[in-house]
């Protein structure tokens, strides 16, 4: 990812647990009952989010006034990494079908994953959850990475659903070559550059 228009505004946010990865709604109600990225910071006029992530999800997002960037990470296969606590001690047959693609349900119908690179990794160093995240200590878990070159609404979700291995706790930690790094839930940091 290079920018070829310097004149851009591009930003990487943590985006924390319970947040929509959205500026504002159009729905007065949600408005009024959700929270959304507006809060965090007072982004430049213009500014979008690349990509999303859902509610329960925490992690990495791109803002950008660059509509053409935007579109570009969405469409042109662009790795996204994401970290997923599961539900269970996940076993190596379910980490082969999740890397070679699984059936999940998308817009009222079944859609196969691409192929993707998941392995189980040891538990990763990241802020302490949300306490609105059901964690239930006595039972075991392991964490996944798995990287996507896709987005489905809650595809890791389903995806860990679909081998047997519920997500408990999702976090996306890289879009291409950007990392989340040392940012905190909540934190803002300004790119001046995105190569």
């Amino acid at each position: 990812m290079t920018i070829k228009n310097k004149m851009q505004t591009h930003f990487k946010v943590y985006k924390p647990y319970g947040m929509l990865s959205q500026l504002s709604s159009n729905n007065k109600k949600q408005n009024s009952k959700k929270r959304f990225l507006r809060e965090l910071y007072q982004f430049p006029t213009g500014i979008m989010p690349v990509g999303r992530l859902d509610e329960k999800s925490e992690g990495l997002i791109l803002m950008t006034t660059d509509g053409k960037l935007s579109d570009t990470i969405n469409r042109s296969g662009i790795e996204k990494e994401y970290f997923a606590q599961l539900d269970g001690q996940i076993t190596e047959e379910a980490i082969k079908r999740l890397q070679s693609g699984v059936e999940i349900g998308f817009e009222k119908t079944k859609y196969t994953t691409k192929a993707c690179v998941a392995k189980v990794i040891e538990s990763p160093c990241l802020p302490s959850p949300n306490t609105n995240i059901r964690l239930n200590r006595h039972r075991p878990n392991s964490w996944v990475s798995i990287v996507l070159t896709e987005g489905k609404n809650r595809q890791v979700r389903k995806m860990t659903a679909a081998v047997g291995y519920p997500t408990l706790r999702l976090v996306r930690v890289r879009i291409g070559n950007i990392g989340l790094d040392d940012l905190k839930p909540g934190d803002v940091l300004m790119l001046t550059a995105l190569d």
